[in-house]
């Protein structure tokens, strides 16, 4: 069902009129069982008690894929934006629907998927290749190709259950690219490559649009989404939301993020912004979920953190906070017992724990007296955000000095999750947003 309008305008007519990818009423359903041997008994028919619950992963879905297009799939975790990549390409099933694909596709959705981890790389290009059926000497025909683009050197002859996750997807990607795809499609796996490597995968990309080959692939990187595809999908939670130029399901999916999305109730309505109280009760419901129930704490408790969370530029609390916009940090803390000169810090983290950044009141000189038991105090960090688009993790700590002893009152180690949106990335972890000119001399 559409809810959101189509692109204005129209593709080339030789593109329109040549559909590769047809996707019709697709529904997909997963049964869930809270004991495997409920599915057992199920299966066997020993009771005529339903033991399952139903997940339905997409709900009737419908798109179009034109020869020539390069189409984006965006949407929060859990949206289906997988699972249908997955049907069009074989791996999965519809539970109903329909998919009919011209062409020959080449996929790369999972690390690892068609390879063997005995087998070292060569080994892995014929397997692969074979499966996809061409001869060995056709295989032999490309082999070079996949091994300059690899550029992964003496590791092709080693297993590749050797291989880091970068090596895995720079052999899989070259493998994918050169068997002469008509359709390639893409499921996030170059996020694991390096900048160089993800700058040459995407240097493919527009040599296969040039070519008038078709591209479908699956990112959180909204910065790629905006630069390389000529539509994108909106799903959420298995619908499909809209598809429209990148901008603007961009614009919408920013608004899915932070709750002021409404569904509407009928197909064909404008989409609505929910009031402002209905707005921040479903962004706090969303912000409160991503609380880190695994955190890591400690020390003396003279100071107690007792809350964390995030709010934006509009004061409403949130998780997801538009690169390049205003954001407040927010810790509340009670004091237990007589400190003389508590420090309230806060760092944030990459998802692979790198520490990115961080400050606190000492450094910032704006808190510099003693704190009473029975206080209840909020510290806020407000920032404007310049991080990269990603996924990142805040920890915040109370600590100070005892004498010329350093002392830890109370620390939380990422304790919260928080998803900073971009659709322009530069290269590190900050943007310096720096203002390029160019003139002739």
């Amino acid at each position: 069902m559409e809810t959101v309008s189509e692109k204005d305008g129209k593709l080339p007519d030789d593109v329109q009129r040549e559909p590769v990818i047809e996707v019709q009423d697709l529904v997909k359903e997963y049964k869930l069982y809270n004991r495997s041997s409920d599915r057992l008994r199920e299966a066997l028919g020993l009771t005529h008690k339903c033991r399952h619950t139903v997940h339905r992963a997409l709900s009737d879905v419908n798109m179009t894929i034109y020869k020539g297009e390069t189409v984006g799939i965006i949407g929060t975790n859990g949206s289906g934006k997988s699972t249908i990549l997955k049907i069009i390409t074989g791996v999965l099933n519809p539970t109903s629907g329909n998919v009919n694909v011209k062409g020959r596709i080449s996929a790369l959705l999972e690390l690892g998927a068609g390879f063997n981890m005995e087998y070292n790389g060569i080994d892995n290009i014929y397997l692969n290749g074979t499966m996809t059926g061409f001869s060995k000497k056709e295989i032999d025909e490309r082999l070079s190709g996949i091994l300059e683009f690899a550029d992964i050197g003496e590791y092709v002859y080693q297993p590749v259950k050797t291989y880091s996750s970068g090596m895995f997807v720079r052999l899989a990607f070259a493998l994918a690219i050169n068997i002469d795809p008509e359709i390639l499609i893409v499921d996030e796996a170059l996020s694991v490559g390096d900048v160089f490597f993800q700058a040459k995968c995407y240097h493919k990309f527009e040599e296969f649009k040039k070519q008038g080959k078709t591209i479908l692939f699956v990112s959180h990187d909204l910065g790629s989404i905006s630069k390389y595809c000529d539509r994108v999908v909106l799903l959420n939670q298995g619908k499909k939301l809209g598809e429209g130029s990148p901008k603007e399901m961009i614009d919408i999916y920013k608004k899915v993020l932070v709750g002021q999305y409404q569904e509407p109730e009928h197909a064909n309505e404008e989409i609505s912004l929910l009031d402002d109280e209905s707005i921040k009760n479903a962004a706090a419901k969303d912000a409160d979920a991503s609380l880190n129930p695994d955190l890591i704490e400690y020390g003396s408790k003279k100071a107690v953190i007792t809350q964390t969370y995030v709010t934006d530029n509009r004061n409403v609390k949130t998780t997801a906070i538009i690169k390049g916009s205003e954001c407040t940090i927010h810790m509340i803390v009670e004091i237990k017992e007589n400190i003389s000169a508590p420090i309230f810090a806060m760092t944030v983290k990459n998802i692979r724990g790198t520490e990115i950044t961080g400050t606190n009141s000492m450094l910032e000189k704006a808190y510099l007296q003693p704190a009473r038991k029975g206080e209840r105090m909020e510290v806020t960090f407000k920032q404007h955000m310049d991080l990269q688009g990603g996924e990142y993790l805040l920890s915040f700590g109370v600590t100070g000095y005892e004498g010329n002893d350093f002392t830890v009152y109370h620390r939380l180690y990422d304790a919260l999750n928080i998803t900073v949106i971009s659709d322009k990335n530069t290269v590190g972890y900050f943007d310096m947003n720096s203002k390029v000119t160019v003139r002739s001399l």
